[in-house]
């Protein structure tokens, strides 16, 4: 315990640079750029959905679990990806997880059956493990503590614009090129940011900004101290516990949302693959677009009120619940699609009160294992099963039925956010007090 308090009173657990500078924008700017090419590789699967379902005369299951395994790799390896992050470097660790996600989805162009484009999607799920974490870990190191829940809801959202140019623009070259085309132009985009991003973001503009020493650069003799840290730190709270589980809960169904909508699409209201791609990338703009508006509020609502973070986060859940339930009781049309973009609006928007309520109650030292824990949540209750889950569902009840299902995990997540608020300011008193130590 000696050594947990020494930790937290270190300077690394200052709060990070009084005001973003332009190289702060600069790194968001290429962790966002890489951020949308990781969610373009995962979406590129379903948007292609159809063809492949077609041409390998595969089941819903069978198309649930290809996309649903990369979320599955990610909640295996995010956490021990992202300590070796922190001691790596995370400026190199993000460029080496870049090349192997591109290098996994141009191998998924050149499956020739459905064993090989699994081994495919495992090896993008590979590659992508600890970006999310290990990304938002290096954005947040730039900026100052005001601005964490719009940056953690900004970051986030490129995930979802992600998949808006991942099911547009795979839509429409499957459409006119064929699923391999799709998979290909996209594998090469990743390959081109990937190589440019660490001669633009190094890891020694970025130690003078937080004006702290890097991670990659920490004395030998500090790594043992810092091997044990994660583990008790991590979990040093009954409200950050709740906040993982709660996020996970309400990612089942961000994840399952996004990689059925553009097959909804299909067989529901008749669109062909690239039309159901088109207006699926409206959808998942919505998302985006809900997940940073919802973060911005919750900064604004939450500035004097640091309770309200859970409050909100649990409100989101709700109203996306019910405008889920509504759109699933309407007939295919406008009206359900309308009540669909407002459902797609709220079901991500918890995702910058949680980002925030994580970098609050952690370490600044551990943020990169804080933020992997995290996506462990996000994706072995959420991103992982949501997917697979919504199509064994969808074999037995069609997918209309199994959609009309998603709404009671975000009521139940609404539940857990709302247990929290109990307990957060209490825990937010005690982090304050160990770090004046």
């Amino acid at each position: 315990m000696a050594t947990i308090v020494q930790a937290r009173a270190a300077p690394d657990h200052a709060e990070g640079p009084s005001r973003a500078v332009s190289y702060s924008w600069i790194v968001f700017a290429f962790a966002f750029g890489l951020l949308i090419s990781d969610y373009m590789a995962r979406q590129v699967l379903n948007a292609t959905f159809p063809l492949l379902k077609a041409e390998w005369s595969l089941t819903d299951g069978e198309l649930g679990l290809l996309s649903g395994v990369v979320a599955l790799m990610v909640a295996l390896l995010t956490v021990p990806f992202s300590i070796l992050a922190d001691r790596w470097g995370r400026v190199k660790s993000l460029t080496l997880m870049a090349i192997l996600w591109s290098i996994a989805t141009l191998v998924c162009a050149v499956a020739q059956n459905y064993s090989q484009m699994l081994l495919g999607r495992v090896l993008v799920g590979v590659g992508e493990a600890a970006y999310g974490s290990v990304g938002i870990a290096l954005v947040i190191s730039v900026f100052p503590h005001r601005m964490r829940a719009t940056l953690s809801a900004a970051f986030m959202a490129g995930g979802l614009f992600g998949h808006v140019f991942g099911v547009a623009v795979a839509g429409e070259i499957a459409a006119s090129h064929g699923w391999r085309a799709a998979f290909l132009a996209i594998g090469l985009g990743g390959l081109a940011i990937a190589i440019l991003f660490p001669f633009v973001i190094t890891e020694r503009r970025i130690s003078h900004i937080v004006g702290s020493q890097s991670q990659a650069e920490a004395p030998r003799g500090a790594a043992p101290q810092r091997a044990k840290l994660p583990l008790k730190a991590l979990f040093a709270s009954r409200t950050v516990l709740l906040a993982y589980i709660g996020s996970g809960l309400q990612q089942f169904c961000a994840g399952a949302l996004p990689a059925w909508i553009p097959t909804f699409l299909n067989r529901y209201h008749h669109l062909p693959v690239d039309k159901a791609g088109q207006l699926s990338a409206m959808l998942f703009l919505m998302c985006g677009a809900g997940m940073i508006l919802c973060g911005i509020a919750s900064d604004r609502l939450a500035r004097n009120r640091p309770e309200r973070k859970i409050m909100l986060a649990s409100a989101y859940c709700v109203g996306s619940a019910i405008a889920l339930s509504v759109a699933m009781q309407c007939p295919p049309g406008v009206v359900q699609i309308l009540f669909l973009a407002i459902a797609m609006f709220l079901v991500s928007g918890m995702a910058g009160p949680v980002g925030a309520m994580v970098a609050n109650l952690t370490p600044l030292a551990i943020h990169g294992t804080a933020f992997a824990t995290l996506t462990l949540a996000n994706n072995l209750l959420g991103f992982a099963p949501g997917p697979i889950l919504t199509g064994w569902v969808a074999d037995d009840l069609g997918l209309l039925g199994a959609f009309r299902l998603l709404p009671l995990i975000s009521l139940l997540a609404a539940l857990i956010f709302f247990a929290a608020r109990k307990t957060y300011l209490t825990d937010l008193a005690k982090v304050a007090k160990i770090s004046a130590d």
